[in-house]
């Protein structure tokens, strides 16, 4: 046959080129239509909170295999816009979480359901009840896990330390109206940070959501009805 006299590696190629292979060394390839954010935009920081034990359930949660940023193609063109944006005036974006597997949101939804785990009730949601966090805060679908949504802040990249975040009034994934875009009781610097990130956020095509400041879906998502599960890695 033809195909003994053809060099391994040519073999190889046409394999792949027809039958649709992918080789085992992209066994980490993400899914048609997603990209990592951290080689989209340059530049951008990244801050992924859930695959460590820094957030409101304590410890790191299921499908955050390693810490890399996910989204959507086009939910990552459209954030590249805001982050030129503010690279003009050093300042930057920091993203806390994009790409949310269906595995990370069930873990959400069991861990609300116990009542009795509370250990990081003083840092995260001090005054509310865990009973009534799947009132606008936990729910059982969300559109991080369509890949349209992303939870950032807008950070200072000018000096020779590390970016520093902007004052916000409040931190990301407090439960509570100190977190809501509008809540009217911080400090006019801190409305203005909130302000500007919501504005740049809405001219590159994102809505905002209206009890986290940090929180921004975007309008033409590519996958409106499509909860992924698969794993960030």
């Amino acid at each position: 046959m033809i195909f003994r006299k053809l060099h391994p590696g040519l073999l190889c190629a046409l394999l792949i080129l027809f039958s649709g292979y992918v080789s085992p060394v992209s066994g980490s390839a993400l899914p048609e239509g997603f990209v990592y954010v951290d080689e989209a935009i340059p530049g951008i920081v990244v801050e992924l909170r859930y695959y460590t034990d820094h957030n409101f359930v304590g410890e790191r949660i299921d499908g955050y295999l390693k810490p890399r940023c996910i989204l959507a193609r086009e939910a990552a063109e459209a954030l590249k816009g805001v982050q030129e944006d503010l690279a003009r005036f050093g300042l930057g974006l920091k993203i806390y979480d994009a790409y949310r597997p269906q595995r990370a949101v069930d873990h959400f939804v069991r861990w609300a359901a116990d009542l009795g785990d509370v250990r990081m009730k003083p840092e995260f949601y001090p005054n509310v009840d865990k009973s009534t966090l799947f009132d606008g805060y936990i729910a059982k679908k969300s559109g991080h896990t369509r890949g349209g949504t992303v939870d950032l802040t807008i950070v200072s990249t000018t000096g020779r330390d590390a970016p520093q975040d902007l004052d916000m009034g409040g931190p990301f994934d407090f439960f509570g109206p100190l977190s809501w875009p509008e809540y009217a009781e911080i400090s006019p610097a801190q409305r203005a940070h909130r302000i500007l990130l919501k504005t740049l956020m809405e001219k590159h095509g994102f809505k905002p959501y209206s009890k986290e400041w940090w929180h921004f879906t975007l309008i033409r998502e590519p996958f409106p009805e499509t909860y992924f599960n698969f794993p960030i890695q």
